[in-house]
């Protein structure tokens, strides 16, 4: 795992893009603070920059120093929660601006997986997580329906977890500093 680690920190400090196993689908990854990084991670999905993408961060600590507040329910639903949830939060800082959704909002998840809680912290800066699919394209299931078009269009793939089924797609909830909570997926 150390290896496939090293050779992802590699292509992410020098702009590339990751295929790697996180906790709910085969992801595409690059650094979130890249803003020529996450363009190549649009170009490749074929998708426009108009759609936030989700950032994995690797902890709480890590999670404050990206947004200006993070309200307390978030901590809640986070130890509450039964699978992998994503949280749109106000007021995002030090991501890349095409990360970032046209109202100011971010989509961030803790990860839970161990690969990615290990890559993200050695490379401590959070990472975009998108599926492996081109967009309006089916989620893949798992690592052999990703697409060649993906395999080629990325700069590593990660040498772990081929075999492996995904998970659900996380529950995505958007917390507004005001106080309003609003489940956008289930």
């Amino acid at each position: 795992m150390t290896t496939e680690i090293n050779n992802c920190i590699e292509i992410l400090s020098n702009g590339g893009l990751i295929l790697y196993p996180t906790d709910t689908v085969w992801g595409i990854g690059c650094d979130a603070t890249n803003a020529a990084a996450v363009e190549k991670v649009y170009d490749l999905k074929k998708r426009n920059d108009s759609k936030a993408l989700i950032c994995l961060v690797a902890n709480d600590a890590m999670l404050e120093r990206h947004v200006e507040k993070v309200p307390e329910v978030a901590y809640d639903i986070l130890d509450l929660a039964t699978k992998p949830t994503t949280i749109i939060y106000d007021k995002p800082i030090g991501l890349a601006k095409n990360a970032i959704a046209q109202d100011n909002t971010i989509a961030i998840r803790v990860a839970s997986d161990k690969f990615c809680q290990y890559l993200i912290n050695k490379f401590k800066k959070p990472i975009i997580s998108t599926s492996a699919n081109i967009a309006g394209e089916p989620t893949p299931r798992g690592f052999h329906e990703i697409s060649d078009l993906i395999l080629k269009g990325v700069d590593y793939v990660v040498n772990l977890q081929h075999e492996k089924k995904n998970g659900p797609p996380s529950s995505i909830i958007k917390l507004g500093n005001d106080g309003t909570v609003k489940i956008i997926r289930e």
